[in-house]
């Protein structure tokens, strides 16, 4: 099978995993749909459980609670036949969710391993492969933060953002298998490279912990009342610590990324800095979550602030990705095109 063989083959699983992805966000949204109306049924049966006479007359309730057993189990059993759909069809579309993504996710890893094999090296050496690993990575990220805490209330999140960008990715900036250039005909490619698209995974999961904070500070003050399917979620101070715990390990990934990617300039270039677009981006990034995680720890930056702030340095990490990469003149241009 020659090379071009086998980066078509890689294109059509690009597609396929893309397909999969949006059928995985549509299960997605319907999984919150179902939460909103679990929500909206939960209120009714707490109403429903509250005897009208309790409100009139409250010597009634009194009589109302020494009813006949048979009254009681049939009230029993109406209002479990109105709570067990609803909890059925999340956990249905939770499932459903999770199974697309694993299988979007396979045929994703599948893509990358074709175009590799096609290349003859590590399928990141231009913008549309920085692209595929990059969103591969995020899934990956996703799929495994699982096993720590059921985040799948992110699915939406997740699979939204990584059909995009891939979407975006391979419709504009694909090209066909080219050598590298020399300065990435290194191993600080596969170290530097594979390490800052990990630390981008974490932080892209602590993003969305962020904005899932930020609606549910807004729902517990009483300004979503549309958005039912926020009272499923966890408290926006379990959504805070999360992230945090989230975004401090890829803090640690990118302060690898900085350190290789200075040993590596050094080796490629004979300098450790040298004030170029990409790598000054670098260290706003850096300094942004440092001042994250400074601000939490010392200052009491806790609520809000915090998730503002970790969603600036997430905007940052997507700038470095998109704009830097593609308006922006320097040593790293040639991870443009």
């Amino acid at each position: 099978m020659t090379a071009d063989d086998l980066a078509s083959i890689s294109l059509v699983l690009v597609y396929s995993a893309l397909a999969v992805y949006v059928l995985a966000f549509i299960a997605a949204v319907l999984g919150l749909s179902a939460r909103s109306r679990t929500a909206e049924q939960a209120d009714d049966l707490a109403l429903a459980e509250r005897p009208a006479q309790a409100v009139l007359n409250p010597a009634a309730s009194a009589a109302a609670s020494g009813a006949s057993s048979g009254s009681a189990g049939r009230g029993t059993a109406v209002l479990e036949r109105l709570a067990a759909p609803q909890p059925t069809a999340v956990a249905r579309f939770d499932r459903m969710s999770t199974a697309l993504v694993a299988i979007a996710f396979a045929l994703h890893v599948a893509a990358l391993v074709t175009r590799g094999l096609a290349a003859g090296r590590v399928p990141w050496g231009n913008m549309y492969e920085f692209a595929l690993t990059g969103t591969g990575i995020i899934v990956g990220v996703y799929l495994a933060a699982q096993f720590w805490r059921d985040l799948r209330f992110l699915a939406a999140y997740a699979t939204g953002i990584v059909a995009i960008l891939l979407g975006l990715a391979t419709v504009n900036f694909y090209v066909a298998v080219a050598p590298l250039p020399p300065a990435l005909q290194s191993a600080w490619l596969v170290i530097h490279v594979f390490v800052a698209t990990l630390g981008t995974g974490f932080f892209a999961l602590g993003g969305g912990l962020s904005i899932a904070q930020l609606l549910q500070t807004r729902h517990e003050a009483g300004g979503l009342p549309r958005a039912r399917f926020l009272a499923a979620l966890p408290s926006s101070e379990t959504l805070e610590l999360l992230a945090s715990r989230v975004i401090i390990v890829g803090f640690a990934f990118w302060t690898f990324t900085l350190m290789a990617g200075a040993i590596w300039a050094n080796a490629a270039w004979g300098r450790y800095w040298g004030w170029d677009t990409k790598e000054v981006w670098t260290f706003i990034i850096w300094v942004v979550y440092a001042g994250y995680i400074h601000a939490r720890a010392t200052r009491g930056w806790r609520g809000t602030r915090s998730a503002w702030l970790a969603l600036v340095g997430f905007s940052a990490v997507l700038f470095n990705f998109t704009v830097v990469n593609l308006l922006f003149k320097g040593l790293h241009s040639y991870s443009g095109l």
